[in-house]
């Protein structure tokens, strides 16, 4: 654990020559990235927290560590008594970090970097802080950069191209889509005048800020942040001219040619202050979306931008076939290895062998290595037993993996790029005697799941609707959840932040239902909001999670009813379900025929790559055979060493 006094000391004396009553550091980057780069891990370093998600707050005489529900319990086990952690979305807390920071400022000078809020988030801070007599303050400089002495470089690593073959779609078609969506945005309306707009009321350029947005758009990947393909830069399209703002140090002979090929200039990285005070695009507004950082909107000052929803997030959205065969691929090469996987830690566990978390998740990582296209992992690796598989991110170091108990339920999060796609999977296995509580528990995760998986809706179904299919279960408590899947890009990033987007063929989404025993969380990243339902406060005993990826397709149902325009879904994931766990009596016949029908599948579709493999092909032929629960589990040659001697109920 840091000792973060020295720091705090040191900033506080920055805080003191701007008057400051408060310093905000969030965990943002200045694209608003959720992970981000070495360098830019100012949060963790002020404060020694590594969550994802979070604002470190400090104030002239106390440090505030605020965070939701998925790090509370990672977040108060590694900051040290300097800081107070603050549990956003209690049922006694605040919503989030302004709703704490409004109700503690009267009269007070906050401090926080303009790169590192978003445009939307400052308007919301400034109209609430005004009544009470408190405002934002920007210093120039980053008061974390000016003590952080041994700061990382910021990273120089090369872009590489992302051939057609795998976007379906080429960077120029892309930018004319962006141009047409421009020149068909409206004018600004005038509020004062009856003639026509004025060349600067018309919307001629975009300034694109998110690193996920810029390499859909110049079919380009990098390296700079840990499991995410993209590079820092700018992308400002105007209607006949895109620059692309970034370190020459990135750029290859081949990615410079290629992007004189396609159109497009580029520019050093910080030019593009310069560019925006210039004006250098000429008369009329630039649109920016609501997520655009707050120092950008301030450049450009109201009278030059436009804010609106991003055009490329929904683009990106909607997945080509092209995008949608290369991540039916990616599936099938990363479902084998989980296959492989599995395989390999039952025949360990059946030697008597113990295995650590840590070791499980690099085993299954060299399974996955050996595939085609492979890139690298997604995210990391969630490998966790026991009460670790309770916490919603588990972030798993050799030093603190615990080994994994055969006799609760061992959760395996993980997934992998791949050029053709990015893969994302979880699977909840045990390896012993399940109990009863575990195999209710697993059941009704499991019906959860497939009350999405099987859906048909039609056409102009929103995101929201489908909380009444997780009510389908007998459980009463909402255990739906999911986020945008990519192709070969962040595997957590979309747009669809609001529950009421509606779903269109080519919308590929996940189904990741999950219980933990003394809490139930439902993973909301589709909605993005977070459900925290019972006590948080009680320790985890163990987790079960269930995610695969579905591509949203077009559907017939029986008889045509009221025409054709129903939609459902296509299951991406190829990993079986495992059936032990499963209380027979829970599931309808529907429900029983499902899994019976996707384990099936998965030996048909994977067989064909386990042929080298025949411990991972045998095992996943047994695992087709198995009954659903009960003594099912025990009738297929269950490893001696764990099979219990006495008999067995539910």
């Amino acid at each position: 654990m840091v000792d973060t006094g020295p720091r705090l000391e040191d900033l506080r004396r920055r805080m003191a020559k701007d008057n400051l009553d408060y310093y905000v550091i969030p965990s943002e980057d200045a694209h608003g990235s959720g992970r981000v780069a070495v360098c830019d891990r100012r949060m963790e370093w002020i404060s020694g927290s590594t969550a994802i998600v979070g604002q470190a707050i400090v104030s002239k005489t106390a440090a505030y560590f605020v965070t939701d529900s998925r790090y509370w319990v990672q977040a108060a086990s590694q900051v040290d008594s300097n800081w107070h952690c603050i549990q956003a979305g209690h049922l006694n807390g605040p919503k989030g970090w302004i709703e704490w920071l409004i109700d503690r400022s009267t009269d007070a000078r906050i401090g926080i970097d303009a790169r590192m809020l978003s445009h939307s988030k400052a308007t919301e801070l400034n109209s609430q802080l005004s009544p009470k007599g408190s405002k934002l303050v920007h210093p120039p400089q980053n008061l974390i950069d000016l003590i952080w002495k041994d700061k990382p470089l910021r990273p120089k690593e090369p872009i590489f191209t992302h051939p057609m073959e795998f976007t379906g779609k080429s960077t120029p078609d892309k930018l004319a889509d962006i141009r047409t969506w421009i020149r068909e945005t409206p004018p600004s309306p005038s509020l004062y005048s009856k003639f026509a707009p004025t060349a600067d009321k018309y919307r001629v350029a975009t300034l694109i800020t998110a690193l996920d947005a810029i390499a859909y758009i110049l079919n380009l990947r990098g390296q700079d942040i840990p499991f995410n393909p993209v590079f820092h830069s700018y992308l400002m399209i105007t209607l006949d001219k895109a620059i692309l703002f970034i370190d020459p140090a990135k750029l290859t002979d081949e990615v410079e040619d290629y992007l004189k090929a396609v159109g497009v200039d580029t520019r050093e990285y910080n030019d593009l202050w310069s560019y925006l005070r210039k004006r250098e695009w000429g008369e009329g507004k630039v649109i920016i979306t609501p997520e655009t950082p707050h120092a950008i909107a301030l450049m450009l000052t109201r009278s030059r931008c436009a804010v609106m929803p991003s055009y490329v997030s929904s683009m990106k959205a909607i997945k080509n076939d092209a995008e949608i065969d290369g991540m039916r691929r990616a599936y099938l090469r990363d479902g084998a290895s989980f296959v492989k996987f599995f395989a390999w830690l039952e025949d360990k566990f059946s030697k008597g062998y113990e295995i650590s978390e840590y070791e499980a998740a690099f085993r299954l990582t060299e399974y996955r290595r050996t595939n085609k296209h492979f890139v690298g992992l997604a995210y990391e690796n969630i490998s966790a037993s026991g009460p670790n598989a309770a916490l919603p991110h588990y972030s798993l170091t050799k030093s603190i993996a615990a080994t994994i108990d055969c006799n609760t339920p061992y959760l395996n999060d993980s997934g992998a790029h791949y050029e053709d796609g990015t893969c994302g999977t979880a699977r909840t296995w045990i390896f012993g005697r399940p109990t009863t509580e575990q195999c209710e528990a697993y059941t009704r995760v499991l019906r959860g799941h497939i009350a999405i998986d099987s859906a048909i809706f039609p056409e102009g179904t929103s995101g929201h609707q489908f909380d009444i299919l997780a009510r389908k279960t007998p459980w009463q408590d909402r255990m739906d959840g999911g986020h945008d899947a990519e192709s070969f890009l962040n595997v957590h990033d979309g747009p669809r932040s609001s529950s009421n987007v509606t779903l269109v063929p080519g919308h590929v989404i996940t189904n990741e239902p999950g219980f933990c025993k003394c809490f139930l969380f439902g993973y909301m990243y589709y909605f993005r909001k977070q459900l925290l339902i019972s006590s948080p406060d009680l320790p985890g005993k163990w987790g079960i999670r269930i995610k695969s990826a579905l591509a949203v397709r077009r559907v017939k149902i029986k008889h045509e009813f009221n025409g054709d325009y129903w939609l459902g879904f296509e299951r991406l994931t190829c990993v079986p379900i495992q059936t032990k766990m499963i209380k027979n009596g829970m599931l309808t016949k529907d429900e029983k025929q499902w899994v019976k029908d996707h384990n099936r599948q998965c030996l048909e579709k994977l067989e064909p790559y386990l042929r080298d493999d025949k411990r991972a092909l045998r095992w996943l032929k047994r695992e087709v055979q198995r009954g659903l629960g009960g003594w099912g589990w025990l009738s297929v040659a269950y490893p001696p060493i764990l099979r219990p001697t006495f008999p067995l109920t539910h």
